[in-house]
Order: C-alpha cells, then sequence, then structure tokens
C-alpha cells in the first residue's frame, strides 16, 4: 500500500514538473522576442500570460513536493524496518538518520543513498550469503536526482536576480533543464520503489536465508 502511495506521489511529481516544463518553454519563447526588441501588444499579452502560467507551475510543483516528500519518507521508513529484519546487522546508518538525512544540511548529499543502498543490500536475494543486485538504478536516481536540485537551485537565483529579458531568458532555460532533468530522476525513483519492494516481498516468501552446505571433495 505504502509503495503505490510513494507511485502515485512520485507520479504527481512527473505530471506537475510536465505541466511546468510547459511554462517554462512559453516563458522562454516570451522573453526570447522581448529580447529580440518585439515589444508588440500581442508579445506584451503573451508575456503577462507567459507570467502567470509560470508561478503557477511553481505553486502545483511545491504542492506536489511536499506531498510527495511526507509519502515517500513513510516508504522509506517502512522499507528499512523490514530491511532490518532480514539483516540486523548490515545498516551502517541509526534509524534516525532514516528520516533525519533528508533535511541534515551536507550529509544530505549521500547519507539518503548509502541508508538506500544498505536497505537494498539487505533486502537482496541470497544476502548475506551471496552478493546484492547491482547498485547502478539507486545510483543513477540518486545522481540525476543530486543534478535536479542543484540545477534547479541554481536557476531560481538567477531567475529571481534577473533584471532584463535576456537574463530571464538564460535563467528559465536552467529552470527548464532542471525540471526535464527531475521528470528523468521521478521515473528512476518509481522504478527502485518498485523494484525494491519487489525485492522485500519475495525475500519475505522465501523465509530465512540459510548458509549454503559446504562441499567436501
Amino acid at each position: 500500500m505504502l509503495a503505490r502511495a510513494a507511485v502515485a506521489a512520485l507520479g504527481l511529481v512527473i505530471a506537475t514538473d510536465l505541466f511546468a516544463l510547459w511554462a517554462d518553454y512559453d516563458m522562454y519563447e516570451v522573453t526570447g522576442h522581448i529580447a529580440d526588441g518585439r515589444l508588440e501588444g500581442a508579445v506584451r499579452a503573451s508575456a503577462d500570460r507567459a507570467d502567470r502560467l509560470y508561478s503557477s507551475a511553481g505553486i502545483v510543483q511545491t504542492i506536489a513536493l511536499v506531498v510527495c516528500i511526507v509519502v515517500y519518507l513513510f516508504w522509506f521508513s517502512r522499507v528499512r524496518i523490514n530491511a532490518e529484519v532480514f539483516r540486523p546487522d548490515g545498516h551502517s546508518k541509526s534509524r534516525g538518520w532514516v528520516i533525519g538525512s533528508w533535511f541534515t544540511p551536507v550529509v544530505n548529499l549521500w547519507y539518503p543513498r548509502r541508508i538506500m543502498l544498505d536497505i537494498w543490500d539487505a533486502s537482496s536475494p541470497g544476502v548475506p550469503w551471496g552478493p546484492p543486485r547491482p547498485h547502478g538504478l539507486v545510483t543513477t536516481w540518486w545522481t540525476l536526482w543530486l543534478v535536479s536540485l542543484a540545477a534547479g537551485r541554481a536557476g531560481y537565483q538567477a531567475y529571481r536576480k534577473a533584471d532584463t529579458a535576456e537574463e530571464i531568458h538564460a535563467a528559465v532555460a536552467q529552470v527548464m533543464f532542471a525540471d526535464a532533468v527531475d521528470v528523468v530522476a521521478a521515473v528512476l525513483a518509481i522504478l527502485v520503489v518498485l523494484r525494491l519492494t519487489r525485492m522485500q516481498h519475495e525475500k519475505a516468501l522465501r523465509g530465512p536465508e540459510t548458509e549454503p552446505a559446504s562441499v567436501t571433495v
């Protein structure tokens, strides 16, 4: 149930990001016309519409993000608890960091990923006697998430400080890039949720892992 809610929340983020990309492009196009010196009435009307659309996109993105954070962290806490059952000694960070790591400056750049990898490894079939599933999906998701955060912050700061159409045009391009990367990161986050949830379900059905019997030759 929590996995489905997390997937739905991430889907909401994707939908609002796509809406924001539409608003970004509209603003990008209008500011490009203004930067080229086109100041006729139609362009001014388009600029007003683009500004309202851009502001609305920012609001719905914020709402979707807050909802997603709450639901995702409920799921994240649940899979960590499950993973402790599978492998009590397989976690490098205490349970308090499961939530706190996302909101603590600096360590939030790598602690959540480390916690996720510990959960992933503990939930992998065959662990602790066999190798865990590859980390490529988790690493790619986390990398794109960090890129989207950095690009989004840079674009927001540039847009806030912009005074001319040219500066707004350039800032919106940065925001557009951040929103596009966030869409991909959210899609990968959905895949992580689905795969990890399936791994835990399969591991629970298999029961306790036992050490393979040694073979004497």
